[in-house]
């Protein structure tokens, strides 16, 4: 199986290892991302995953000589199991990073804007290449795109097919984070390291209330806000506990 995964600490580290296709994606590979994924929701040493893709590339999108020969399963959803990409219909409780080298593209960028946030090669490539092909957006992209980007620059997207580079993306939205050449694994690793730093229940739960809001009615989002929050209150005690001490005045972080 081309999915790796390794542990540095509280950070998982999963990796599309198929070169050969630039990391595309068939029903194996679908269903071995998301059982990966799973399982580093459900592990309790684990706080945040770093997700990227080997040999230069993120990912290229769905294997479309899978697609062309009958191959590749693709489900409607509330059916059991990944969707098309893999882990893309899936709300985990924990942050994703994607550390983003050479194309994330189609499919690829769906599972991209997936992650919570994303840390991007100068060099890199985004884009909804499936427009050429006749091969439609089906594993959130219609959705989360306009949510990170606004409606106006999704459908330029959308529409086009046209390529977006690093700094363009970073520019609109699509990336939080531009590496130095070469380091957008390092970088992002470093980001989940921080991350898994800050108590994780009140993170999380800010997370969570993030996702679940969006689109809510005002009253219905702040119970939502409220919901999440409580959680953290001993937590939040034991912070201001740290403050009264000393710790994260001036400007210290």
């Amino acid at each position: 199986m081309s999915i790796d995964v390794s542990h540095q600490g509280p950070v998982t580290i999963v990796t599309i290892n198929r070169p050969e296709v630039r990391n595309a994606i068939d029903t194996e590979h679908a269903q071995a991302l998301f059982d990966a994924f799973l399982a580093f929701d459900a592990d309790d040493d684990a706080s945040v995953a770093v997700f990227a893709g080997g040999g230069g590339t993120f990912c290229a999108g769905a294997d479309l000589k899978s697609v062309s020969a009958g191959n590749k399963r693709i489900d409607p959803p509330g059916s059991l199991g990944p969707a098309p990409m893999g882990p893309t219909r899936l709300l985990l409780t924990k942050p994703v990073i994607a550390a983003i080298e050479g194309h994330a593209v189609a499919g690829g960028l769906e599972l991209a804007l997936w992650c919570d946030l994303r840390v991007v090669d100068p060099d890199a490539v985004l884009g909804v290449f499936c427009r050429r092909f006749g091969v439609p957006l089906i594993d959130g992209g219609t959705i989360r795109l306009p949510s990170l980007v606004g409606r106006s620059r999704a459908l330029d997207l959308i529409l086009t097919g046209r390529p977006v580079g690093a700094d363009e993306a970073q520019q609109m939205g699509l990336a939080n984070r531009v590496s130095a050449p070469g380091s957008a694994l390092d970088e992002a690793i470093v980001l989940a390291e921080q991350l898994a730093a800050f108590p994780q229940t009140c993170m999380r739960g800010d997370r969570l209330s993030a996702y679940e809001s969006d689109g809510q009615p005002l009253d219905v989002a702040i119970e939502t806000e409220w919901s999440h929050g409580t959680k953290a209150l001993q937590e939040a005690m034991a912070g201001a506990k740290q403050f009264t001490e000393g710790v994260g005045r001036h400007g210290m972080f």
